[in-house]
């Protein structure tokens, strides 16, 4: 255990089934709960935002808004780097480190939430760090496609994924219930709105612990790195890590590529905000700044001298294979729509079913609390919970009849259900009682996540199929950075169609861009001639 691996061949059937399985399962199974502390860390801004609203805090909604699209526009990009690590860091080295960093915002947001009047800009710098943990994903999924051969891809992929994934669900369930609790320690505050938990709502009045959301994730992530420490592998062959320094080397690389995406999205973000909250008031589109970032985090790492910028030299690659730009395209519809719904729905359902919508002087307003709304706390999980748990049925589903059939279905029931919750979610707010919508509107969204769910699993089988086992690990690296900018893009269109008053637009533009990815995905991988047929 913790050693170093060489000669790894686990599509050698004897190899994997005399050595290769123990070892790989053990991997997958320390890298399952690691992922899933990343995502938690990384987007429990949804609820924690929810929190800071039911008890008062003194921003404005559009400036909630903005931690998670800064959550998810750092996580996103720090995925670029994250893509690249395991050639020249190390599996065991990437991963054990990756996930002590998360220890950072974890402890940072305990402490800045036990105090109401914290500034605007400590929330803002404690959700860029969160990053990290958005990051993670590209380096994990790349890492445990080494370990398993081809013929179980869809499924061991879609476990790390799927089970990691319920990070999201694991949060929106946890932080409701620790909140309530004050195991951790400080002064509580009182409720001003009502909330509530997984098994109901918490009436206003009641005393709340709200740092525990920051603190209660270092119960996990300080086993998890010892654990990882003694568990996991790296793998020396010449496909995988064939030439990594001592894990002290190890960790100053990762520190310094994590660096430079972290620099490239404060770029980005400082391009694209206000000037009320620490932007520059360009007011320079995301649909420009997000290739902006993307770019320079790519030229910034390959400028890197030295051995590290030759190993990036090798892996890029994949930028010269068409099907990285098919499979980038449709892993966005898949995984950037599971991912960005998840950052999105707590505050929507909170904006949308938790406030009456009634007319005032002929101008429609959206001000005053309404007590039969839904307590997003309650049902937010519910998503994100659907998505991760039928990911992995959506890889062997594909394992089974093919990934791109699978993929292909999918994207007919997302145009389908991406409709549905646009008009409900139109008639709710315009409504003086929109929790008349409400379920409805939650039905068609589970919908949704189960499809991205399944869609997630079976783009796993593809990229393992069409692509070899040295350009596998990166491409399903870069396709979930790309991808993951989906938890900026969907909470910030939210965010700005709410504004306007018609959120419904929001969900007509993603439809229109599953109908592209169907028409992406059958000219790749269904029709007569197609590159690679239903890979």
């Amino acid at each position: 255990m913790g050693q170093d691996l060489r000669n790894w061949n686990p599509d050698d059937p004897e190899f994997w089934e005399k050595t290769g399985k123990s070892i790989a399962t053990r991997n997958l199974w320390i890298s399952i709960p690691s992922l899933l502390c990343g995502f938690a860390v990384w987007l429990y801004w949804g609820i924690i935002t929810v929190q800071m609203l039911n008890l008062g805090f003194a921003f404005e909604k559009s400036e909630l808004f903005t931690l998670a699209a800064i959550a998810g526009l750092t996580g996103a990009t720090l995925r670029i780097p994250s893509t690249f690590f395991i050639r020249i860091a190390g599996g065991r080295n990437t991963i054990v480190f990756t996930t002590a960093l998360l220890m950072i915002p974890a402890i940072g947001a305990g402490i800045a939430l036990q105090n109401p009047d914290t500034p605007l800009w400590q929330f803002q710098a404690l959700a860029f760090l969160s990053g990290i943990g958005g990051g993670n994903f590209a380096s994990s999924m790349s890492n445990i496609s080494f370990f398993f051969p081809k013929k179980v891809q869809g499924y061991a992929l879609g476990m790390n994924a799927g089970l990691g994934n319920f990070g999201v669900t694991t949060m929106q369930i946890v932080i409701p219930l620790v909140m309530t609790l004050g195991a951790f320690g400080g002064a509580s505050m009182t409720l001003q709105n009502t909330s509530g938990t997984l098994i109901g709502k918490i009436p206003a009045g009641t005393e709340t612990f709200i740092q525990n959301a920051g603190f209660i994730w270092l119960v996990a992530l300080v086993p998890l790195a010892i654990f990882g420490w003694w568990g996991l592998n790296n793998i020396r062959d010449e496909h995988v890590s064939p030439n990594i320094p001592n894990p002290l080397g190890a960790f100053s690389i990762i520190t310094f590529m994590l660096l430079i995406g972290f620099a490239t999205a404060a770029f980005g973000l400082w391009l694209m905000l206000p000037p009320s909250v620490g932007g520059s008031g360009f007011d320079v589109s995301k649909w420009l700044v997000l290739p902006i970032v993307i770019i320079l985090t790519v030229v910034g790492l390959k400028l890197i001298p030295g051995q590290v910028g030759q190993n990036l030299s090798r892996q890029y690659k994949i930028f010269n294979n068409k099907h990285t730009w098919a499979m980038t395209v449709i892993y966005i519809m898949t995984f950037g729509s599971f991912i960005g719904y998840s950052a999105a729905l707590p505050l929507t359902i909170k904006v949308v079913f938790g406030f009456q919508h009634i007319m005032v002087d002929g101008v429609l307003t959206h001000d005053v609390a309404n007590p039969n709304g839904p307590s997003a706390l309650m049902f937010a999980w519910m998503g994100p919970f659907i998505g991760a748990l039928i990911r992995p049925f959506g890889g062997m589903w594909a394992d089974r009849i093919g990934g791109a059939k699978v993929t292909q279905i999918i994207s007919v029931v997302m145009v389908g259900s991406a409709l549905g919750v646009a008009w409900f979610i139109q008639q709710a707010y315009s409504s003086e009682t929109p929790e008349q919508y409400f379920i409805p509107f939650m039905g068609l969204f589970l919908l949704l996540f189960a499809a991205t769910g399944i869609g997630n699993g079976s783009t796993f089988r593809t990229i393992a199929m069409v692509f070899n086992k040295e350009q596998a690990g990166p491409v399903l690296g870069w396709t979930s950075a790309v991808a993951a900018y989906g938890a900026f893009i969907i909470p910030k269109v939210f965010g700005e169609q709410m504004g306007l008053g018609t959120p419904q637009y929001a969900l007509y533009g993603f439809a229109i861009f599953y109908t592209l990815c169907i028409v992406i995905n059958w000219w790749f991988y269904l029709r007569k001639d197609a590159y690679v047929k239903n890979p």
